[in-house]
């Protein structure tokens, strides 16, 4: 009996102990949970059903814009770059002084030298000489030639000694105090009467916004210092005198060139061809 007894009492106490155990970890297992009760529980479903149904708005919203406007986006991506960068007929450098010209290079400077020459009154022999250093320019810096000579054209109408009442001046109205670092690679600012330099350093200014901003319209207001102009009246300009050039090298008819205008030895242009440092940093 003694033994029975003890046996009996050792089963009882690992019942105990087991249950105490097993109490324990119940206490455990449903603290994180206390506080919350039966309303608290019931509201996650209908948040993650919130949730979902937001991604599901995102998505289809995403879609619908791709829809309306991407096939817009991917067009002006791929004006920009065909502005930006020469084609195959565009490559072909300036040749160095003495050397001689390419039947293909002959004709398409001749055709735009002509149309230049009798659009903006200069001497055909000069014009030539500006159409090839522009695309000798373009070649270097992967810039369209054709958009080089259509800034040149609203900006100066080609006129190398044409200067602003806000300082710009030459060919593509360039603000020295702005860019005494461009300009001192040629000399300083007197250079900036020089066509030549004027169009290497108003070509890189122009390929500087284009990369800043991955944005031609928004680039050619820059560099006009119109950025407050909404309508972008310049860019406007500016492209309507691509297509001109466009249409003399693929043989069509440009519209005819204006009636004579008479100007002073400095002709002052409507247009800054810059912007203050400060609001490019």
């Amino acid at each position: 009996m003694p033994r029975r007894n003890q046996a009996w009492r050792a089963r009882s106490k690992c019942r105990a102990q087991g249950k105490a155990v097993i109490v324990r970890i119940g206490k455990l297992a449903s603290g994180p949970l206390k506080g919350f009760g039966r309303e608290q529980l019931g509201q996650w479903p209908r948040k993650a059903v919130t949730v979902l149904v937001l991604l599901a708005s995102v998505s289809a919203w995403l879609l619908i814009l791709e829809a309306q406007y991407g096939q817009q986006w991917r067009a002006s991506e791929a004006t920009l770059a065909s502005l930006t960068e020469p084609s195959a007929t565009d490559e072909d450098p300036k040749p160095a002084p003495g050397a001689t010209l390419t039947p293909a290079q002959e004709s398409r400077y001749r055709a735009l030298s002509e149309f230049v020459a009798r659009r903006y009154r200069v001497s055909q022999g000069v014009a030539f000489d500006l159409v090839s250093h522009a695309h000798h320019v373009g070649g270097q810096l992967q810039l369209d030639p054709l958009l080089i000579i259509a800034v040149i054209a609203i900006e100066s109408r080609f006129n190398p000694i044409a200067e602003s009442g806000a300082g710009a001046k030459g060919l593509m109205q360039i603000i020295p105090k702005y860019h005494e670092d461009k300009l001192g690679e040629f000399g300083g600012e007197h250079a900036v009467f020089n066509p030549e330099t004027n169009i290497e350093v108003g070509s890189q200014i122009l390929r500087e916004y284009i990369r800043r901003t991955g944005n031609l319209s928004v680039a050619l207001q820059m560099y006009a210092g119109a950025l407050g102009d909404h309508e972008d009246r310049y860019t406007r300009k500016v492209l309507n005198e691509r297509q001109r050039l466009q249409q003399v090298l693929s043989g069509q008819n440009p519209p005819a060139p204006p009636a004579p205008v008479k100007t002073a030895t400095v002709v002052r242009a409507t247009s800054n061809s810059v912007v203050v440092p400060a609001e490019l940093d």
